[in-house]
Order: C-alpha cells, then structure tokens, then sequence
C-alpha cells in the first residue's frame, strides 16, 4: 500500500518498447504532472512487476499472464493489454535449419520471461517434443545457440536479433529458423496471443479513475505512435518505420472479448499439461 508519507499508488512498469503506448500520459505532457501527484513509477521485469504485486509492494502493475495462475488473488483492470492478433515480432523460437522442432534436444532460455516459456512449452507439446529441457541463459543469439539447439528470445532482443538476421547470415553462414511465437500460437490454437494485462494487488484499494487513468493513456499512446517511434528509434539500433509497425499492427493493446478468451484458451493448455495451476479470468470490458 502507498505510505502515510508517500501517499502515491505505486505502480510497476516495464521499460520495454510494447508498453510504451500504455504510458504515454505517464511519460508526456500535458497529463504526466497531473499523474505524478497520484503514481509513482517504478519500472523493473515484467517478472519482477508480478512479484512486487504479490507481495504487495507495488499498487498496480502490467505483469505477464501466467502469474495469474499463481497469484489468483491480483485483480485483473479492464481495458488495455499487451496482446498479438498476427505477428508480434517480440517473441521469438530461433533453431537451425538442418534441426526439426520434434527433434531439438535443448532451449535456451531467460527463464525470469514465465509467460514466455509457459506459451512455449505448450507449443512445443503440440509440434511433438514436449519433454525437451530449458536452459536458463541471459538474451544474447549466438551465445544461447553456442549451448542449445534453439533459444527463445522475448522483448527488445527479440526486436534486435530480427534486425540483424541478415548480417548474422553473412557473418556466420548458418542458417536459422525465426518463429514468431504469436504466429505459431494463433495459427495452432485459433486464438489470439496474450502477454501482460494491468493488475492491482489484493490490497490496494482503487479508486474508479485509478482505470481511467490507464486507459486514457492507452487511447493517447495509440494516437501518438509517430512520436513513439522517432522517440524508441533514438534509444534502441531498430529503423522508426519498424518501430512504428511493431506498435501500430505487431501489438494489439485492448483487452477484447477475443483476448479475454485468447487467455482462459492459454491457461486450459498449460493447466491440461501441468505446466500452470488452473485459473480462469473473469473481467468487465
């Protein structure tokens, strides 16, 4: 809960460039001194984001899905998310060529990224190798590929390493298979692929505008995605018209009825395959 000295909702936010349109109003005038007298921002992993709200040190937080099964008590907001209805860019499966997916021995992993692997854990039960083991290992292709026959890469170094699939060709001369997770997702299940939704810790007491507030951010972001991508192309090696793809079409930010079913679709999988605790959400849109 906020202090009696501190009395600002405190609220956990990821510092990658997908959330970026939910925090524009936090980030921007004309409204961010306004919410800097409610919210204190404080930007850690998405992992890290879920945790501090179980714990009940942070108010409010975009934490990734499968932490819904584990903490059931963390109240779902309505209105935005981080969620995919085609391509998502940011989630990726790389393996060499000559490797079959049924026939990958190992995974690299940044195992912190829980919704990541859950997702694909599930896939790969589906593509027949379901018991091949995850290795952790920090985002970097070629030093995951040096002790796996695959990595998963999520996030920004995701973003990066499709930018440099051309120069990583023509340095190494190994051919590699880049699956977007989304894609693969959508087109197996039929449903759309849900990352992080806006939660608040069993504790906090809300107020109405607290939701508002969020979404009103949202609808801001998505109508200042131009600034967005010259601002992220400034701070990240992507070209801005790949920026401003990735945010316009790759990212799809309301929680929908299809993403609200894209995620009860996502949390009967891995609960049928022991890989998440049962949960089903149930939230107003």
């Amino acid at each position: 809960m906020s202090s009696i000295n501190d009395p600002r909702l405190r609220l956990a936010a990821i510092n990658f460039l997908n959330p970026a349109p939910l925090m524009w109003d936090f980030e921007h005038s004309p409204f961010q001194s306004q919410l800097a007298l409610r919210y204190r921002i404080e930007r850690m992993s998405p992992a890290a984001c879920a945790d501090r709200l179980a714990a009940g040190t942070s108010d409010i937080g975009l934490i990734p899905i499968a932490a819904l099964a584990r903490h059931p008590e963390l109240r779902v907001l309505p209105g935005s998310t981080i969620a995919s209805k085609s391509r998502v860019r940011s989630l990726l499966l790389v393996r060499r060529a000559h490797q079959p997916l049924a026939a990958l021995r190992s995974v690299a992993a940044d195992m912190a990224s829980r919704t990541t692997v859950a997702y694909a854990r599930i896939l790969l039960h589906r593509w027949g190798n379901g018991e091949v083991p995850f290795i952790p290992a920090s985002a970097g292709l070629d030093a995951m590929l040096e002790k796996s026959d695959a990595a998963i890469l999520s996030g920004d170094p995701a973003l990066l390493a499709l930018e440099e699939r051309e120069n990583r060709l023509e340095r190494t001369g190994e051919q590699l298979v880049y699956h977007d997770l989304a894609h693969e997702w959508i087109t197996l299940m039929g449903l759309p692929f849900v990352s992080a939704v806006w939660c608040a810790s069993a504790g906090c007491a809300l107020e109405e505008r607290v939701v508002e507030d969020l979404n009103q951010s949202r609808m801001h972001g998505m109508q200042n995605i131009d600034a967005l991508a010259a601002e992220w192309a400034r701070k990240m090696p992507v070209p801005e018209s790949t920026i401003r793809t990735y945010l316009s079409h790759n990212i799809h930010y309301t929680l929908d009825g299809d993403c609200i079913e894209g995620i009860n679709g996502f949390f009967r999988a891995a609960s049928e395959l022991s890989i998440l605790p049962s949960y089903s959400l149930h939230v107003s849109i």
